[in-house]
């Protein structure tokens, strides 16, 4: 039996980003907050020493930032007919673990979806006609738009400290940053990070095919900077080391930098860590929320009630408690009925490798999200008329790292090992240059996430089970905008180029990102998401659920900045409607 301690206003499952920002914004509001954290407590000044976080065998190979499979994993394959099993060990993608969560190790991306993502279908429809869209997609719109959330990317933004350069201020192009990006009201808090050698060359050879290269935005600190609530950052030193660490200096934006200073001050805040929560509890009509079960490190099982629950954890997570609380119901990809599980989406990537003789990239001289890039070819920047897919894919020159394990670039049919192959390494370590391709992932009927009939955790609940592959929809995509992208390439005249395209079937083994998305999506038919426009449950009302998740598909950008601007967005809603008159916020 649960131990029940005293009653708060808000319980928040989580303390990453979106959680930090919540907790912030319902404190000011002079409300009694609690964040229930699975993970261990994780500070900037003790846990990140600049004499041991660029630890690459640690952070890079052994993953101590990250989950655990033994704390909780997913089942996984392809399609309804394979029987799925367990990831034992994460390898496609890294959640995190701990206090501010994945966004400790990320590498920095910080990116504002296009006006066309968030009215996906309807734009498409609209352009194109409605026999246009391949019928193996089942892409939605988000019930909010682009002009609607701009307030939310500003605050995120400038909490963040973004470094970048607008291209498009109040509906004037500036010349200077991403032409194709939405309209906003002013620019990035920070000017772009300086340029280094690789970026500078693959955006000299861009224009020359007509494209319209820019700085990447980036959570990486072009300066110091001190945000809204007082929190200041340093300015990048160029390390190499963003993603899978964190950042010693201050520099790389996070929860731990941006936000918990100010928040942990607050006496009606508090963190619990080590802490999971099993699910949220249900009154008897299983239409309110009363709080949450939890287990604390000893084993010992606590219940804490709240008028208010916010899951902010990791999208499967989030996921899976709606599954185990009884809240919706849970997809079926055979008869395309429910909402939880719904549109499970990830990201589309391929790339390109130079091998050259006479350039030096100093590649050591990094930084998560320090680079160029290219949107020519996303969304729908380019006409789509006469093609046989939807969606797109942005071009990112950004070479992170030059870190000596996992950064051993050679040709193709270099030896894997002995003297051969150490004089490969030798020859192209400073001299090979690469760059991405970050498409879009649009959701499909067969994706989706269910439970597990077969495997549980360690404390008897079913695990996550993940059907997916690429839709073929997404391997054309990304087959013609590889080919675009390597027009570039062919410019810079290396000896050497290796293209990789993304094929099918899609594999948990290799990294890719750590960009999941979907299975409690936002919209407008409560029949087709399981939030609405608010991130509100459409069956509890008193329940709000924050995250990547909520996207219905995933667009050609890194999911952050709009997690980020989501956050702000729900917490308006609660600020100046839920908490005013409690209850639903959409009529369904």
């Amino acid at each position: 039996m649960a131990q029940k301690l005293p009653h708060k206003d808000v319980v928040i499952i989580g303390l990453g980003w979106t959680a930090s920002i919540l907790a912030n914004e319902l404190t000011d509001e002079g409300l009694e907050v609690v964040a229930i954290e699975r993970g261990p407590w994780r500070d900037t000044g003790t846990d990140f020493n600049i004499n041991y976080v660029q630890d690459e065998l640690r952070y890079g190979i052994r993953l101590d930032l990250f989950q655990r499979p033994t704390q909780d994993t997913v089942t996984f394959r392809n399609n309804g007919d394979q029987t799925a099993l367990p990831v034992r060990q994460f390898g496609s993608f890294l959640p995190g673990n701990g206090v501010g969560g994945a966004g400790v190790h990320w590498n920095g991306h910080t990116w504002r979806f296009l006006p066309s993502d968030f009215r996906c279908r309807s734009h498409l429809e609209e352009r194109y006609g409605a026999n246009f869209i391949p019928s193996e997609l089942s892409i939605q719109d988000w019930g909010v738009t682009y002009e609607e959330m701009e307030a939310s990317y500003d605050k995120f933004e400038y909490l963040a400290g973004i470094s970048g350069q607008a291209g498009n201020l109040n509906g004037q192009q500036t010349g200077h940053g991403n032409p194709f990006e939405g309209p906003r009201k002013r620019d990035y808090p920070q000017g772009p990070l300086p340029m280094n050698y690789g970026p500078t060359i693959f955006a000299e050879a861009a224009r020359k095919c007509g494209y319209h290269p820019f700085p990447t935005p980036a959570a990486n600190s072009s300066g110091f900077y001190t945000n809204p609530l007082g929190l200041t950052m340093g300015p990048c030193t160029m390390c190499g080391f963003c993603e899978r660490f964190a950042c010693a200096n201050y520099s790389k934006a996070s929860a731990q930098v941006n936000v918990l200073p100010h928040l942990m001050q607050k006496s009606n805040f508090e963190a619990r860590t080590n802490c999971e929560v099993m699910k949220i509890n249900l009154d008897s009509t299983g239409k309110k929320a009363t709080g949450v079960t939890y287990v604390d490190s000893s084993g010992e099982e606590w219940e804490q009630t709240a008028d208010l629950v916010i899951s902010c954890a990791f999208i499967f997570e989030n996921v899976r408690l709606l599954m185990l609380s009884g809240i919706g119901e849970i997809y079926d990809p055979k008869t395309q009925k429910g909402t939880i599980g719904r549109n499970y989406a990830y990201q589309t990537n391929s790339g390109i490798q130079m091998f050259f003789d006479d350039k030096n990239f100093n590649p050591f001289i990094a930084a998560g999200a320090l680079g160029q890039s290219v949107d020519d070819f996303n969304g729908d920047n380019f006409d789509h008329s006469g093609l046989d897919f939807v969606g797109g894919s942005g071009f990112n020159c950004i070479p992170t790292n030059a870190r000596p394990i996992l950064n051993r670039p050679t040709p193709p049919g270099t030896p894997k090992w002995g003297s051969e192959w150490k004089k490969a390494t030798k020859d192209h370590y400073l001299s090979t240059l690469s760059y991405s391709l970050q498409g879009s992932s649009y959701a499909s009927p067969g994706n989706h996430l269910d439970m597990d009939p077969a495997y549980t955790d360690r404390f008897g609940r079913p695990l996550m089970r993940m059907t997916f592959d690429f839709p073929d929809n997404d391997i054309r995509m990304t087959s013609y905008c590889t080919d675009k992208a390597a027009e570039i390439a062919k410019q810079l005249n290396p000896k050497q180029m290796v293209v990789s395209k993304r094929k099918k079937p899609y594999s948990v083994v290799p990294y890719q990102s750590t960009h999941n998305t979907g299975g409690a999506i936002m919209g407008t038919d409560p029949t087709k998401s399981a939030l609405n426009r608010y991130l509100q449950s459409w069956d509890v009302p008193n329940l709000f659920v924050i995250g990547a998740n909520a996207f219905p598909q995933n667009a050609g950008y890194n999911p952050t900045g709009t997690v980020g601007a989501l956050a702000f967005w729900a917490a308006e809603a609660i600020r100046t409607q839920y908490l005013k008159n409690p209850g639903a916020l959409v009529q369904a």
